[in-house]
C-alpha cells in the first residue's frame, strides 16, 4: 500500500499572532507547528502501516522553512518527503492550494491520500475535497476511525451526535480529524535519521497538469480582504452578595436587556 500524507505548517497561535501591512499572515516572522488535524492523519497512516504494511509519502506546499514539518514527519516514521515551493505559488488559497498539490501528487502512485479535516489558520475544510475532485478520486471527509479491508476502506464518519460508517474503494481520499487519534512523539533515533534523508524539492515545472491560471495569488478566486488577531475579551462585570435566587433574577434580566432571551 502507498499513502500520501498532506500536512501543512501553521503559525503556532498559542504565541503572537503576526500580520504584514496587506493583512495578510506574516508567516515567516512566526513560530510554527504541524497542523493538528495533520498530524492526526499522519497518526492514522502511521499505524496502517504497521498492521498491513505500507509506504507513506509527505508531501507540504509551502516556504522552504516547512522543511521542518517534514523532517518531523519522517522523524515520527515517514519513508519520504516532499517540498512543493516557488515563488510563483504563493499567496494561494483554498483552490490555488488544491490545484497545486493535485499537479504535484498525479507524479506519485497512491492508493490512499490522507489530509487533515482543516487548517487552524484557515478553518475552511476545503482543500481535501477539492484535491479529491481534482483527482477525481472519492473522498470520505471527518474520519474518527480507519481500517482498510482488501482494496477498500471502511470509515467511520463523525456527523453530529452520530457518525456514518461508509466504505470506499481505493484509490480515495480521507480527511482526518484531530480527535481521530493521539499522535506519536518523534523519538531520537527517529530524529536523527530524518536528517539523514533527502527531501524531494520541487517547484511550479515540477507540477503535473495545471494551468498558471489556477495557482498563486493570480489564480485564487478568494481574497483575504483583512486579517486581525482574536479579540480580546473584556473583564466582564462582577456582582458581589446576591442570594442564590437574587443571582438568577439578575442573570435573567441581564440576558433579557442584551435580547438573548
Amino acid at each position: 500500500m502507498k499513502i500520501v500524507v498532506c500536512v501543512k505548517q501553521v503559525p503556532d497561535t498559542a504565541g503572537e499572532v503576526k500580520f504584514k501591512p496587506d493583512g495578510s499572515l506574516d508567516r515567516a516572522a512566526m513560530e510554527t507547528i504541524m497542523n493538528h488535524d495533520d498530524k492526526a492523519g499522519l497518526e492514522a497512516a502511521l499505524r496502517l502501516k504497521e498492521q498491513y504494511g505500507a509506504e507513506i509519502t509527505v508531501v507540504t506546499m509551502g516556504l522552504p522553512k516547512a522543511e521542518d514539518v517534514l523532517r518531523e514527519a519522517m522523524a515520527m516514521g515517514a519513508d519520504k518527503a516532499i517540498l512543493v515551493t516557488d515563488r510563483v505559488l504563493g499567496g494561494a488559497d483554498t483552490w490555488a492550494t488544491s490545484t497545486t498539490l493535485a499537479g504535484a501528487i498525479r507524479n506519485l502512485e497512491y492508493d490512499l491520500i490522507i489530509t487533515g479535516r482543516q487548517a487552524i489558520d484557515g478553518d475552511t475544510a476545503q482543500v481535501g475535497p477539492q484535491l479529491s475532485e481534482h483527482l477525481g478520486i472519492p473522498v470520505i471527509s471527518y474520519a474518527q476511525k480507519i481500517e482498510v479491508e482488501g482494496d477498500s476502506v471502511v470509515v467511520e464518519r463523525q456527523y453530529e451526535d452520530r457518525y456514518h460508517v461508509v466504505r470506499a474503494k481505493m484509490p480515495c481520499l480521507i480527511t482526518a480529524l484531530a480527535e481521530l487519534n493521539e499522535p506519536r512523539y518523534m523519538t531520537p533515533g527517529g530524529i536523527f535519521d530524518a536528517y539523514k534523508k533527502e527531501i524531494t524539492v520541487w517547484g511550479r515545472a515540477d507540477l503535473k497538469d495545471v494551468d498558471d491560471s489556477n495557482i498563486g495569488l493570480a489564480g485564487s478566486p478568494t481574497k483575504i480582504a483583512k486579517a486581525s488577531d482574536k479579540v480580546r475579551k473584556g473583564a466582564g462585570t462582577k456582582v458581589d452578595n446576591l442570594g442564590a435566587a437574587e443571582a438568577a433574577d439578575y442573570i435573567v434580566n441581564t440576558l433579557k436587556e442584551k435580547f438573548v432571551i
